[in-house]
C-alpha cells in the first residue's frame, strides 16, 4: 500500500492577500469607480481581514444610498455600525489603488473559493471520525456547498420590465396563432392548453389510491415528453429499468407489457415489438439504478443528470417510500421536507420535477381530493400542480358531476386540484389497462345508462 502523507490542514492558514484587499478598498473609493458599480462576483466573503471586510460592508451601505464611499463617510458608516477603529489605520487601508479593479477582485474571488473549499475539506475530515451525521447527509452538505459556490447571485435577478416583456411576447404568440406551449408536451390536449405543458421550475405531484395507475399516467407523460425531445430521468423505488422500459415499449407497440416480459411472443406481436422499440431505442429517457430510495441520493443524482446531460425534468416513484435523514421527525414533517427540498431543487436547477405519492384510502366515498395525500398536508402545499386520477370502474361505481354521464370502462377521469397559475381543472381520458397507456380522447364514450336527450 502506498504510503500517504499527512496533511494537517486545520494549521495551514488560509489563502489571502492583504495588499490586493488594500488595493481593492482603496479603488472602490477613488473616481475610478464614480458609477458605484461593483462587480457581482466581489463580495464580502473576498476580504480575509475582518477590518477590510466591515470597511466593505461600509462602502456598500453607502452606494446603496447613493452616495460616493470617500473615508469621512465610510468613517462614519462604521461609527453608526458600532466598530471600534482607529482612524490612521482606516486612512491606511484606504491608501490603494489599481487600474487592474477587475484583475484584482477575480484574485480576490478565487482566495475566497480557496478559502471555501478549506472549510469544507475541515468540515469532511471532522466528520471522516465522527457518527454524529449520516454519510449521506455529509455528502449533500459538502456536494451543495461545491454546486453553490460558482453560482452569481445576481444570474436569476430580473426587473418587472423583464417580466412583462415576457408577457407581451406570449400575448402576441397567441394572437398570431403561434403554438401556446411554452413548457413539455404531456399529451393530454386540455392540460396542456390551459398550462402550457410542465413548465420549468414546477414540482407536480401525480396522486391516486394504490392500483389506480399513477406510474402508468407518469410513463404516459414522460413518453409523449421524451417523442418532443425532452430529457428525462426516473427513479423508481419499486421496479428495475427493464420493467420501466418494458411498460414503456408496451404503450408504443400495442403489446402488453407482461407478455412482454414474462411470456413467447406471437409472430405478429413480435413485429410491432420490433417497431416500437426501434421507435424508443434513442429517446432521452434515463434511469439511475444505483440510487438508493434516500432522498438526499436523489438530489445528488439529479444535480449531476443537469450537470452532465442538461436534462429537462426528473420523476421519483414515489414518496412514501424515500428514506430522510430527519431524526426525531416524525412522517408528515418528513414528506414535507422532501417536498420542499423537491420544489426548491427544481426551481434552483430550471427543470420540472414529478413526483408521485399514494392517496389514503376512503371506502365511503373513493372519489380522490388533495385533503387524501397520504402522510402530509405539506406535499399539496410545495407542490405547483396536484393531478388526482380516478377510474370509477375499478371500483364499480359512476363518474361524479359534471362527468355522471360517461362510460367508465376503459376511462379515467385526470382531476388537476390544485394549478399554481393555471387553476383548477378535471378532464376525462383513455386507458388501456393492457399496455398500461394513458392517453387523449377525441371523443367522450357516453354510458349505456344514461337516457338519450330527446333535445
Amino acid at each position: 500500500m502506498a504510503k500517504t502523507e499527512k496533511i494537517l490542514i486545520d494549521n495551514i492558514c488560509p489563502l489571502h492577500d492583504l495588499e490586493c484587499e488594500k488595493a481593492v478598498l482603496g479603488t472602490l473609493t477613488s473616481p475610478v469607480l464614480s458609477n458605484g458599480e461593483i462587480p457581482e462576483n466581489l463580495t464580502e466573503d473576498c476580504f480575509f481581514d475582518e477590518f477590510n471586510r466591515n470597511i466593505f460592508r461600509a462602502i456598500l451601505a453607502i452606494i446603496s444610498r447613493g452616495d460616493h464611499p470617500e473615508p469621512i463617510a465610510i468613517k462614519g458608516c462604521l461609527d453608526k455600525m458600532g466598530i471600534s477603529f482607529n482612524v490612521a489605520e482606516l486612512l491606511k487601508r484606504l491608501d490603494g489603488m489599481t487600474l487592474d479593479f477587475n484583475q484584482y477582485v477575480n484574485r480576490l474571488f478565487d482566495l475566497s473559493v480557496h478559502r471555501k473549499f478549506r472549510e469544507i475539506g475541515l468540515y469532511l475530515l471532522k466528520h471522516s471520525a465522527s457518527e454524529e451525521e449520516d454519510i449521506e447527509q455529509v455528502q449533500t452538505k459538502a456536494v451543495e456547498s461545491l454546486s453553490g459556490m460558482f453560482r452569481q447571485s445576481s444570474d436569476n435577478i430580473y426587473t418587472l420590465k423583464d417580466g412583462l416583456t415576457g408577457v407581451h411576447q406570449q400575448v402576441n404568440r397567441n394572437l398570431s396563432g403561434q403554438t401556446s406551449l411554452t413548457g413539455t408536451p404531456t399529451g393530454f390536449e386540455q392540460f396542456d392548453r390551459r398550462s402550457g405543458g410542465l413548465q420549468k421550475s414546477d414540482l407536480i405531484i401525480i396522486a391516486a389510491e394504490q392500483s389506480m395507475g399513477k406510474t402508468s399516467l407518469l410513463m404516459s407523460i414522460l413518453r409523449f415528453a421524451a417523442l418532443s425531445g425532452t430529457k428525462s430521468i426516473i427513479y423508481s423505488m419499486e421496479m428495475r429499468k427493464e420493467q420501466i422500459a418494458s411498460r414503456l415499449a408496451s404503450i408504443e407497440s400495442g403489446v402488453p407489457a407482461n407478455q412482454i416480459m414474462y411470456s413467447q411472443l406471437t409472430s405478429s406481436q413480435l413485429q410491432s415489438f420490433d417497431k416500437g422499440l426501434a421507435r424508443l431505442l434513442h429517446l432521452p429517457i434515463y434511469f439511475d439504478d444505483n440510487s438508493t430510495s434516500n432522498i438526499d441520493s436523489i438530489i445528488n443524482s439529479i444535480r449531476y443528470m443537469k450537470r452532465k446531460y442538461d436534462i429537462d425534468g426528473a420523476a421519483v416513484d414515489y414518496l412514501q417510500i424515500l428514506n430522510v435523514n430527519m431524526k426525531g421527525a416524525n412522517k408528515e414533517q418528513q414528506m414535507g421536507d422532501v417536498a420542499r427540498r423537491l420544489k426548491n431543487l427544481a426551481k434552483e436547477l430550471d427543470i420540472w420535477i414529478i413526483a408521485l405519492s399514494q392517496l389514503n384510502r376512503d371506502k365511503d366515498n373513493p372519489i380522490p381530493s388533495i385533503a387524501r395525500l397520504r402522510d402530509s398536508g405539506q406535499i399539496a402545499e410545495a407542490a405547483d400542480v396536484v393531478m388526482l386520477i380516478y377510474r370509477p370502474e375499478v371500483k364499480g361505481k359512476p363518474y361524479p358531476g359534471d362527468f355522471s354521464h360517461v362510460d367508465t370502462k376503459s376511462t379515467a377521469m385526470i382531476d388537476v386540484a390544485k394549478g399554481r397559475n393555471i387553476g383548477i381543472m378535471k378532464f376525462i381520458c383513455k386507458f388501456d389497462a393492457p399496455t398500461t397507456h394513458f392517453y387523449d380522447l377525441q371523443d367522450i364514450p357516453i354510458s349505456a345508462n344514461v337516457e338519450p336527450d330527446p333535445f
